[in-house]
This record gives structure tokens, sequence and C-alpha cells, in this order.
């Protein structure tokens, strides 16, 4: 039986206004063949609440700063095990939704694991993403970003 290291984790449907979620693309260190793609965010620190650590994680890792009232509810909720780095863990996360026009992504806040575990990030639109053949967390992201996001507007084409 493994023995899981419980962690409270937060995590941003970053969305711009062309319906496109950030994802940063990484690996698990003790098994770099393994490679993803993911959203911004992670653990929280003790007593943290879920939007602080969502507000503070997406200022570390992309440069956008905003309040955590900013962020709003959750719009989703779940539990995962993964290994990463040599341990098993036991992930509680909360996503929040939040929209920007545009983002030019600043990682110069990234610690020494993300430093060592993230190698890019791209904005993806969920049908792209859905296609891509690509891993990506939350596996179910695709049908989420469906769920939460309204429907692209239309395009008339000129007869």
């Amino acid at each position: 039986m493994t023995a899981y290291t419980p962690r409270r984790a937060a995590r941003v449907l970053l969305v711009d206004a062309a319906g496109r979620v950030l994802l940063f693309h990484g690996l698990d260190p003790a098994r770099p063949g393994h490679r993803y793609w993911f959203t911004p965010g992670g653990g929280l620190a003790p007593q943290e609440s879920p939007s602080a650590g969502a507000a503070r994680e997406l200022a570390e890792e992309t440069g956008l700063r905003l309040a955590p009232a900013d962020l709003g509810e959750p719009v989703w909720s779940d539990t995962i095990e993964f290994p990463f780095d040599g341990t098993w863990y036991r992930q509680q996360q909360d996503f929040f939704l939040h929209r920007v026009p545009s983002w030019q992504v600043n990682t110069a806040g990234f610690d020494d694991i993300e430093q060592r575990s993230i190698t890019g990030h791209r904005w993806w639109l969920p049908a792209e993403l859905a296609a891509s053949g690509e891993r990506f967390y939350p596996s179910e992201l695709p049908a989420l970003l469906t769920r939460v996001l309204p429907p692209a507007p239309e395009v008339e084409t000129p007869c």
C-alpha cells in the first residue's frame, strides 16, 4: 500500500480573450520522461485559503497580481493522487477561473523546483488541447473548460 503525503492546492484556469487557457509544460524530476501540461497553481501554505494561495501562485508563476477576492469562488474541486519528485501525494485542489484580455507570462518568480521542472508555457484552445494527443492534468480539462466557458461567438462567413 502506498503512503500518501496529504496536500492542499489551488489552481487557476487563466483564460485570454481568444478563449485560450494558459498551461505550463513540465516534467517530474524523478521521471524526466514523464512530461505533461498543467495549469498555474500549487500547494497551499498552512492556514492559507485556496483563493489566497491561487493568487499567490499566479503572481509567482505568471507575474499576474490579483487580490484573492478577484478570483471569486472555485469553479471545480477534486482530489487526485500522483507521484512527483519521488513522493506520492493525495492532493485536494480547487480550480479558479480568471479572464484576462491577454497576458505576457513572466516566470521570474519560479522557485527552484519550478525552474527545474517547468520547460515552457503555451495558451491552448480547449479543442486544440483535446485533439493534441498531449498529456495534461487534470485529464478532464477540456470538458471542464467547455463547462465553465461560454461558447465561442459564431463567425459569419461572407457568401
